[in-house]
């Protein structure tokens, strides 16, 4: 077991340092000048101030060199001072993260929740009501565009029926909860702040329903195919021969043996919904890392391109490490 850690933790921090090289160089040599984006036309026109301008931030010197200043404040924690708000980008990604991790947890939880225990019984009730439904749910799920689904969410729930507060992470004239994590369900707990709580819940609901949406159809999918596997095998027949009740065979032994790809797809899933809240949070005016990519991204800040991508990289194999884990707890063949 010790040997097969190793091995994925080495393979982990070499994927990391190769991820670092290509995100540096893809920011880099995209098209676009972020002297026009950062100093307008008139500033833009003067030499002098584009050369005080691309020496401040490095642009002057060769592509290797910058790689390798990027690469040393990398090993020391510093990822560079975004053009855009002239901030620490590691301090940026800080203030931003809590919101998108806060949103993309309760939207993995939801998933789970609703995917699993439908996608259970779509394959214990195969060709049923049950199963037509889940299907439907499912493709309804994956195909619907996020943009759409959540103006439609706002559109009904929050402008014709008035059931769900507006956009943002609280209302507006009410303040933060405070704690330590940033995570507003968690500090409202920590200081005792119920009303906080109830109010950061309320604006939970429809972001987190429409990020979920997706990852709930692709999740139940899975779930019904993988359950109905496991149900044709001969150890689920040796287990009905023996008179065990049907719901104890499903739960005890074929479920277990049906999470392996739930687990596989859940762990990128949760990396996806991290990673691509950009819609769902602009859309919903949520503070989180994906509104900060996408005015990022305008502004053509590299730093800060640099520094979300690779944030979201390390994530996605941080993720993959954890799941590589799981499959050597759940199948002892893969230890061997």
């Amino acid at each position: 077991m010790a040997r097969y850690i190793g091995k994925r933790l080495l393979l982990a921090a070499l994927m990391a340092v190769l991820a670092s090289c290509v995100i540096f160089l893809i920011a880099n040599l995209v098209p676009g000048d972020p002297v026009l984006a950062q100093l307008g036309d008139v500033a833009a026109s003067d030499p002098a101030i584009v050369a005080r301008w691309r020496a401040k931030w490095g642009l002057d010197l060769p592509l290797w060199e910058r790689y390798g200043i990027f690469l040393t404040g990398l090993l020391h924690g510093d990822l560079g001072i975004s053009i855009a708000t002239h901030r620490p980008v590691l301090d940026d990604i800080r203030q931003y993260a809590p919101a998108t991790i806060e949103l993309a947890t309760i939207a993995f939880l939801l998933s789970l929740v609703i995917g699993i225990p439908l996608g259970i019984a779509a394959a214990v009730r195969r060709d049923g009501w049950i199963d037509s439904a889940a299907r439907a749910l499912s493709l309804l799920g994956v195909s619907a565009p996020t943009f759409w689904l959540a103006f439609m969410m706002l559109a009904i729930f929050y402008g014709g029926l008035g059931w769900a507060p507006g956009p943002g992470r609280i209302d507006p004239i009410a303040f933060p909860p405070e704690g330590p994590t940033g995570l507003f369900l968690i500090d409202s707990i920590w200081s005792g702040d119920w009303e906080g709580f109830q109010d950061s819940l309320a604006h939970l609901v429809l972001p987190s329903i429409v990020l979920a949406a997706a990852t709930i159809g692709l999740i139940t999918r899975t779930t019904r195919a993988a359950m109905l596997d496991s149900l044709q095998q001969d150890y689920v027949r040796v287990s009905r021969a023996k008179g065990l009740h049907e719901w104890a065979i499903i739960l005890r032994h074929a479920l277990p043996n049906a999470l392996v790809p739930v687990v596989t797809l859940g762990g990128l899933a949760y990396a996806n919904l991290l990673a691509g809240a950009v819609m769902t949070e602009t859309v919903f005016a949520w503070p989180g890392l994906g509104r900060y990519t996408f005015t990022s991204a305008a502004a053509l800040d590299f730093p800060a391109i640099v520094g979300i991508t690779l944030v979201v990289s390390i994530t996605f194999l941080l993720v993959n490490l954890a799941v590589d884990l799981s499959y050597a707890l759940l199948d002892p063949r893969v230890r061997r």
